[in-house]
């Protein structure tokens, strides 16, 4: 296998990467720059249609791109410890909780990035307005996530799971593009020290 993926702080590669450290996997790894557009290039496209990383290259050819479905396929490889869970319910609730990540906070932090940051500006026909309406959004969504965990030490209660990996990548990459997390939100600021820590050890 071969994981094609792109450095820090991109998050979605970055979600892989410390999925296969909590499983305690390595796969080896073709960096590309998306600085210079290499996950645009002929050569990427031939093998993810959608010119984005992170995508997984099997030794057979096939290619599996999306990182819930990366990070799907290798559970089942690889079971121990449950990331996504053991049984149907289980399952279904991280990916209840990965959805509300995703579609909660990812979207008003992605909508920040493409039409609110500077370095977008070179390559994203930007609506500024866009980008201010949805800096609050994200905020406002951290603040929600923080009542969350106020009686939890994980989203999914007890279990750590992807959906926990799946908020560190965006909580720190929307530190990194100016999205800090509020002060009041002391609930997520112990899970994000709790988590960084555990995927650390």
């Amino acid at each position: 296998m071969l994981l094609w993926s792109a450095p820090d702080p991109a998050p979605n590669p970055r979600r892989v990467r410390l999925f296969l450290a909590a499983k305690g996997l390595t796969i080896p790894e073709r960096m590309v720059s998306l600085m210079a557009r290499e996950h645009k290039s002929d050569e990427v496209l031939a093998l993810n249609p959608r010119g984005q990383v992170p995508f997984l290259e099997l030794d057979d050819g096939r290619v599996l791109a999306e990182t819930i479905s990366i990070c799907r396929y290798l559970d089942e490889l690889h079971p121990e410890p449950p990331l996504l869970g053991s049984t149907a319910f289980e399952r279904a609730e991280t990916d209840m909780w990965i959805r509300r990540v995703e579609t909660a906070l990812g979207t008003p932090v992605s909508l920040f990035w493409q039409h609110g940051h500077p370095y977008t500006a070179r390559i994203v026909n930007q609506i500024p307005a866009m980008g201010e309406a949805a800096k609050p959004q994200a905020l406002a969504m951290m603040g929600w996530f923080d009542t969350q965990l106020a009686d939890r030490p994980w989203l999914v209660g007890d279990r750590f799971t992807l959906a926990d990996i799946t908020l560190l990548t965006l909580v720190d990459f929307a530190g990194w593009i100016g999205l800090a997390m509020p002060d009041e939100a002391a609930s997520l600021r112990d899970w994000h020290q709790r988590c960084t820590a555990r995927l650390r050890a």
